[in-house]
């Protein structure tokens, strides 16, 4: 998706559209603090990135709408644009909350030519969503991925089989995956800038050089990606929603205030395919790339976001340490009835349905949490 976040913003708001959109903003702080997750395309031409100081966006772009993250929102449209892609292919692997990979090989016959197919998602996008997706089509996940960054935003680049080699070798390496800031100066250090100089390398090379990374690089940077789409064929087994810091971070408010954002969205996602979750999973990623998983399973199942807080804020304690964090991800499972109600932490609790009824009768972010809320950039109509 394009610019997801800021571009529902644009949607919802449209006296914000055509404006620098700048969505990370600390809602305690202002627009000086906090991190920027996603900018419109309209700040990007300021200089604005993701994963960059809300302070240092706002010396670029002044004159910006800052606004924070509303993860319940985005969770729920990311539902939306997710059920558009079950309609082209049950080989689905989502990704992130705005982004997946599809195997639409066995679409082919039904749905035409991987363009047209290309073409149509698009189309079925925006006529459910009034947003636009950049897609890119290959025959491996890692090219896919590159010709999807290639034409943003409304992009579609498709690279026939055979020609992956070619259309990568222009581009610098960091744009191959495991290819971070470290790897990247290593390259430069050898003079190898794009990917092309990568794979003019042979395999011994860079096995000595790279050790049992070098067997990696010399794949991809040919376009040699054999790993599948990965969908569970059995159905949903769980929900959840992960994400993805721009900038590894350590700011312990930033981390809480994500978790409790992504809690809150996967408990709107339970309660609206009207299922109750008895395990929570707690997915967690340092700056290292060392991915933990910690689980823990309730006397009762659940779909409150308070209760899906609590035992993810546990987990979190029993594994952060002094590294920063990279990613994090709250996954609900074990689906069954509810065995007790209380006022705030029950199943569905009163406070739960109704923020589900405002948010039908009245739209996405008209009941917010107070900790989640700051002082407004532009005001809300």
């Amino acid at each position: 998706m394009d610019a997801f976040y800021a571009a529902i913003e644009q949607r919802d708001r449209p006296e914000l559209r055509g404006l620098p959109v700048i969505v990370g903003a600390d809602p305690r702080g202002g627009s000086g603090r906090g991190v920027v997750a996603t900018a419109s395309y309209e700040a990007r031409r300021f200089g604005v990135t993701s994963a960059m100081p809300i302070s240092v966006a706002y010396r670029l772009c002044p004159k910006g709408v800052y606004l924070p993250v509303d993860m319940e929102k985005y969770g729920q449209v990311s539902a939306q644009v997710m059920e558009v892609l079950r309609r082209f292919t049950d080989l689905i692997e989502p990704v992130s909350i705005d982004e997946a990979f599809l195997d639409v090989t066995g679409s082919r016959r039904r749905l035409g030519t991987a363009q047209a197919i290309a073409q149509r998602l698009k189309d079925a996008i925006v006529a459910a969503t009034a947003l636009t997706a950049s897609v890119g089509v290959a025959a491996s996940k890692l090219v896919a991925k590159i010709a999807s960054d290639m034409r943003k935003p409304d992009g579609l680049v498709v690279v026939p089989a055979g020609e992956e080699a070619a259309f990568m070798a222009p581009l610098p390496v960091r744009r191959l995956w495991g290819v971070g800031p470290k790897m990247e100066e290593r390259l430069l250090k050898l003079g190898i800038r794009t990917i092309g100089d990568l794979a003019a390398l042979d395999a011994r090379t860079l096995d000595v050089r790279f050790g049992s990374h070098g067997h990696d690089l010399f794949l991809l940077a040919r376009g040699i990606d054999d790993r599948p789409v990965v969908a569970d064929p059995g159905g949903a087994r769980s929900v959840g929603h992960e994400h993805t810091y721009g900038e590894d971070t350590r700011h312990p408010e930033t981390l809480r205030r994500t978790l409790m954002s992504l809690a809150d969205a996967v408990a709107a996602r339970l309660r609206s395919h009207g299922l109750r979750a008895r395990t929570v999973t707690l997915k967690y990623r340092d700056e290292t790339f060392r991915t933990q998983t910690r689980a823990e399973t309730l006397g009762a199942a659940t779909a409150s976001g308070d209760t899906l807080f609590r035992v993810a804020w546990r987990l979190f304690q029993s594994v952060h340490g002094a590294r920063k964090v990279r990613l994090l991800g709250i996954h609900a499972s074990g689906f069954g009835p509810g065995e007790q109600l209380d006022l705030f932490g029950g199943p569905t609790s009163p406070a739960d349905r109704l923020r589900d009824a405002i948010t039908s009768k009245f739209g996405d972010g008209s009941l917010v949490r107070a900790s989640l809320l700051g002082k407004p950039a532009a005001r809300r109509t």
